[in-house]
């Protein structure tokens, strides 16, 4: 186990280099430096301005150099301009060009300055990262139990019209995206003039115009059932129905196994059978589709978070894309980078757990 883990980390520590360098790469494709250069400067910047301001803002330099500034593992960038002020990557107001440090990167802690936020990215990345990650527990608090019990039963049961029913029910929310499912929802239960909201009101069974708030940005300050439950049951559906097929995929074939056939025949009662014998055989396979739901809910509260109106990782990360923030960028890279990682490698962890046949060497 201790040899697998040095190795795995090994591994992942090239992953993320080569990652990341990728994304460094795109985002510091010349056109894009071009483009931030006039956002910082002035849209009317001729192009010796737009050369004279990369040159004194460190970005004329090879881009592996860059990235090693980035990183925090080459010394940072200096600039002295006519007037012999000194400027560069670790000089800033706070920080005179006297006591700056040679390095200051991702190593040392330091992510970079939002252009679109005017703050620091490590405070813009663990303000969202604190909105998302109650999302994604209220997801997985919804999601996990409920496709398991769903693919259970419809798994004990194979071809009986309850695996049927339940069957539609994992291929309908499944074949639904996002973007769709959240918009038929807003439309049902988050309208004042549509769907469920304007009868319940008409009737008096509510005491506002709708059934849950059709945005979720009063869950920034105070999370509540009704401002919270869109977004949530948007995400949870798409992951519902699918590790609910596969549960009853693994189900189905852990029942037809002749240790639970032996079982059945010696008389023992069919509820042990599936807690004890067959529920933790059929659980390896779903395991790995939860871990990987981490990573997933990263790129689909994207969508869920613009769509509701919350400011969370997936909100922060389309007005970085949409603001040319390239720092912003690199810093959502290297969290998506660093949750897949290290999701596989609990997932791979957890298999031994689960089935102690399964050896990591």
């Amino acid at each position: 186990m201790l040899l697998f883990t040095v190795r795995r980390l090994g591994v992942m520590l090239l992953t993320a280099l080569a990652l990341t360098f990728v994304v460094f790469y795109m985002t510091n494709l010349p056109p894009n430096l071009e483009k931030l250069a006039k956002s910082e400067g002035s849209v009317r910047m001729t192009d010796e301005d737009v050369e004279l301001w990369l040159s004194r803002n460190g970005f004329t330099r090879p881009v592996v150099v860059r990235y090693g500034e980035w990183l925090g593992v080459v010394p940072g960038w200096t600039y002295t301009a006519d007037d012999g002020k000194v400027s560069g990557r670790c000089i800033s107001s706070a920080v005179p060009a006297e006591v700056a440090p040679a390095r200051c990167g991702i190593l040392q802690g330091y992510w970079g300055q939002s252009i679109v936020f005017k703050q620091p990215v490590s405070e813009v990345l663990s303000r969202s990262l604190g909105a998302t990650g109650w999302l994604m527990f209220w997801v997985m608090a919804v999601m996990v139990p409920t496709s398991l019990i769903l693919g259970v039963l419809s798994g004990m049961r194979e071809g009986s019209r309850t695996d049927r029913v339940l069957s539609t029910f994992a291929i309908a929310s499944t074949a639904t995206p996002e973007y769709v499912s959240g918009v038929i929802l807003i439309a049902f239960l988050g309208s004042a003039t549509a769907g469920l909201s304007p009868i319940l009101s008409d009737w008096g069974w509510i005491e506002g115009k709708t059934l849950f708030q059709g945005t979720a940005t009063s869950a920034m300050d105070k999370i509540t059932f009704w401002n919270f439950a869109l977004p949530v049951m948007t995400i949870a559906l798409y992951g519902i129905g699918y590790i609910a097929r596969m549960t009853r995929a693994s189900m189905t074939e852990v029942m037809t196994q002749q240790y639970i056939r032996t079982a059945r025949l010696k008389g023992v009662a069919f509820r042990t059978i599936i807690l004890r014998h067959a529920l933790r055989n059929a659980l390896i396979a779903p395991f790995t589709v939860i871990m990987l739901q981490f990573p997933w809910l990263l790129n689909g509260v994207v969508i869920v978070e613009t769509l509701f109106n919350y400011k969370g990782f997936g909100w922060t990360l389309v007005q970085a894309a949409g603001n040319n923030d390239i720092q912003l960028l690199l810093g959502c890279s290297v969290v998506a980078v660093f949750v897949v990682l290290v999701t596989q490698m609990i997932s791979d962890i957890g298999y031994v757990f689960l089935n102690p046949r399964i050896r990591l060497t």
